[in-house]
C-alpha cells in the first residue's frame, strides 16, 4: 500500500513510544541508548521534569496568540540570550533553516539601508549545511541537496575547505561581499572544525574589511561543546549567531541574534512569521536555557565531552583499520569510519545505541547534554563490541 506521506526519508524500521534520560523505548518493548539527541535536539533527554512542568503549565494557557501582541516570555528568553552572547536583539522563529533565512535578510537589508546594495554576496564553505529551504541549500553549496532544485539563489560564495585560511581566503573577498557565514563545527557536513586560530583570524578580518560574521550554531551550540556558543572558546565576538535544534529540547524553536547596529536595519513589517516565538515555545526555551545554564552544568558537558573523545582515540589505535579519525569537540563528536559507515550505524543500531550518519564516511555522536557517565560507559562498550565484529567484507 502507497503510504500518504511523501517519500523524501529512509527511514529506519523502529518506532519509539516513550523515552527517560538518554534512553528510548522502541514499539515492541526494546530499550535503546540514544547518542544522537533527535539529531542534537533533545538536549536535555527524554521526559526532563523541568521542560514537562513548563509545556504542562503553558499548555493550559494560551497556545498562539500571534506577534500582533506581547509575548513575556519572549523578552525572558531574548534578555538570556543576549545577556550571554555578543549579540543585543533577537527574532525568534521555529527552526534553523529560518534562522538563516532570517540572517540573509538582516545581512542584505544593512547592505541598502547602507545605499550599497550590490555589496550582498555572501561567503560559505565546502560541506556547510544551513538549511533545507532554497536559501539555505543555495548557502550551502552541497551538490547533493541542490539537485533538482535549479535556479538556486545568487548571491552565495563557495570556498573550499582547503583554502579555509589566511591568506588564501582573502583572494574570494571582493567588493561586493558583505558577509562571511559559517559552522564553527560542521554537522551534516562531517564534524569539520574550525580551528580557534582561524576563528580569531576570520573575526579580526571581518572587522578590518567592514564585513559581517555569522555563525551556523544550530547544531554546535546550545552548550553542545560545553560553552553556550562554540564560538566562545575562540574569544570572538559574530556579528549574527543562528540557534536552534537544542534550544528548545524537542520543541521546534529558532532564534537569530544580531548586534543592534546591524537589526536597526529591520524595522516594523520588514520580517516576520505566525508563528515564530508562541508561548509554548518561549515556555520550553526559557526552561532549556536555564537548566543549561545552572552551575557545573557546562563543566560537566567538558569533562564528559574529554572522557569520551580519549576513549573513542584509543579506539582508532586498536582498530585503526575501520577508524579513520575522531573528530569534534564536546558531545558533538565524529568517527570516520573506514569502510559502509552506514552498516556501520546499521550494526551500532542493532546493539541498542542510536547515532546519527553525517556525509563524508562520518557517524556523529551527538547525545544529550545531560547524560550520565555510565551510559556513556555503556556506549562506549557497544561501539568497542561492534568494531571487534565489524568486517568490511
Amino acid at each position: 500500500m502507497l503510504s500518504p506521506l511523501l517519500d523524501v526519508y529512509k527511514r529506519c524500521n523502529l518506532e519509539f513510544t516513550s523515552g527517560k534520560g538518554s534512553y528510548l523505548k522502541s514499539k515492541d518493548g526494546k530499550k535503546y541508548l540514544d547518542f544522537a539527541a533527535g539529531i542534537a535536539v533533545n538536549a536535555l533527554g527524554y521526559a526532563h521534569p523541568r521542560l514537562s512542568s513548563a509545556i504542562t503549565k503553558a499548555a493550559k494557557k494560551p497556545w498562539h496568540v500571534s506577534n500582533l501582541y506581547h509575548i513575556a516570555g519572549q523578552e525572558n528568553l531574548a534578555q538570556k540570550l543576549v545577556a550571554n552572547s555578543s549579540c543585543d536583539q533577537v527574532f525568534f522563529c521555529n527552526s534553523g533553516a529560518e534562522t538563516i533565512e532570517t540572517a540573509v535578510k538582516i545581512i542584505r537589508k544593512n547592505a541598502a539601508a547602507s545605499n550599497n546594495p550590490k555589496r550582498h554576496k555572501i561567503i560559505t564553505f565546502e560541506h556547510a549545511f544551513h538549511g533545507r529551504t532554497m536559501t539555505a541549500i543555495s548557502a550551502g553549496g552541497s551538490k547533493k541537496y541542490q539537485e533538482g532544485y535549479a535556479p538556486l539563489v545568487s548571491g552565495f560564495v563557495n570556498v573550499p575547505l582547503k583554502h579555509a585560511k589566511f591568506p588564501e581566503l582573502k583572494k574570494y573577498v571582493k567588493a561586493d561581499v558583505a558577509a562571511i557565514a559559517l559552522e564553527p563545527i560542521q554537522g551534516e557536513g562531517g564534524v569539520n572544525v574550525f580551528s580557534k586560530k582561524f576563528l580569531k583570524e576570520l573575526y579580526e578580518f571581518c572587522q578590518a574589511e567592514k564585513i559581517l560574521l555569522l555563525v551556523d550554531e544550530v547544531q554546535c551550540g546550545m552548550g553542545r561543546t560545553g560553552k553556550l556558543f562554540h564560538y566562545q572558546w575562540s574569544g570572538i565576538k559574530p556579528d549574527i549567531i543562528c540557534v536552534a535544534k537544542g534550544i528548545g529540547g524537542g520543541f521546534p524553536l529558532g532564534a537569530c541574534l544580531v548586534k543592534k547596529e546591524y537589526g536597526k536595519a529591520m524595522t516594523p513589517g520588514s520580517h516576520g512569521g505566525t508563528y515564530g516565538g508562541s508561548p509554548l515555545a518561549m515556555s520550553v526555551g526559557n526552561a532549556v536555557i536555564d537548566e543549561i545554564l545552572k552551575p557545573n552544568f557546562l563543566h560537566r558537558v567538558q569533562e564528559n565531552g574529554k572522557f569520551i573523545k580519549s576513549e573513542l582515540i584509543k579506539f582508532q589505535v586498536k582498530f585503526p583499520e575501520l577508524i579513520k579519525d575522531v573528530r569534534g569537540e564536546g558531545l558533538m563528536l565524529g568517527l570516520e569510519i573506514n569502510g559502509d559507515y552506514t552498516r556501520f550505524a546499521a550494526e551500532l543500531r542493532a546493539a541498542k545505541l542510536l547515532t546519527v550518519p553525517a556525509s563524508n564516511n562520518v557517524i556523529r555522536i551527538i547525545p544529550p547534554l545531560n547524560i550520565k557517565k555510565k551510559d556513556l560507559q555503556l556506549g562506549l562498550n557497544i561501539i568497542k563490541n561492534t568494531l571487534e565484529n565489524f568486517s568490511n567484507d
